[in-house]
């Protein structure tokens, strides 16, 4: 059995880590990419990776750099990417029903096609993000800034975007049905 260590260098302390083991014989690594389920790879620096495919379910990613990361069609369910940078990040399709991604810099990111059902966008940056086609369904968008978001074609069952700041974004042929779409008071824009 074959095991390869992964060394992530944390941003926080300095200091490059062992913080995952990928194994290849798995079936999950074999089928879907690298198997990081429950990593800590909190305030790791993961500009540019190629995680595509990878399974980093209820990984801790708390403060990380993801900037241009690939994380298309990742299963990230349950994890925790709060204070996240995944600025022009490729989560296209990936699946995030959970996740918490309160105060994430997602700015610019693909999210196309994405599963957030659920998911906690709390007091993130969404300006510029593509959403189209995203399942947000019972997600939290409070005070998110959505300032030029493409979410046409997304669905909202549910979610709440108390505050939430959809400046020119796009809604075109939404589903918003029982969603909460409550404006901010002047004062706090």
């Amino acid at each position: 059995m074959t095991q390869t260590s992964v060394k992530i260098f944390n941003r926080h302390n300095g200091r490059w880590q062992q913080t995952a083991t990928v194994d290849p014989t798995r079936t999950e690594a074999r089928t879907r990419g690298p198997y990081l389920a429950y990593a800590v790879l909190s305030d790791a620096d993961l500009t540019g990776a190629s995680l595509a495919h990878a399974d980093l379910t209820e990984a801790y990613l708390s403060g990380s750099w993801l900037v241009g990361a690939d994380l298309s069609d990742a299963v990230l369910v349950d994890a925790d990417l709060s204070g996240a940078n995944l600025s022009g990040a490729d989560l296209s399709n990936a699946d995030l029903t959970g996740a918490n991604l309160i105060n994430a810099d997602l700015t610019g990111a693909n999210l196309s096609g994405a599963n957030l059902e659920r998911a906690n966008l709390a007091c993130s940056k969404l300006a510029g993000a593509n959403l189209a086609g995203a399942n947000l369904t019972r997600a939290c968008m409070h005070y998110a800034n959505l300032d030029g978001a493409n979410l046409s074609g997304a669905t909202f069952v549910g979610a709440s975007f108390a505050g939430a700041v959809p400046v020119g974004a796009s809604f075109a042929g939404a589903v918003r049905a029982g969603s909460l779409f409550r404006q901010r008071a002047q004062q706090e824009i």
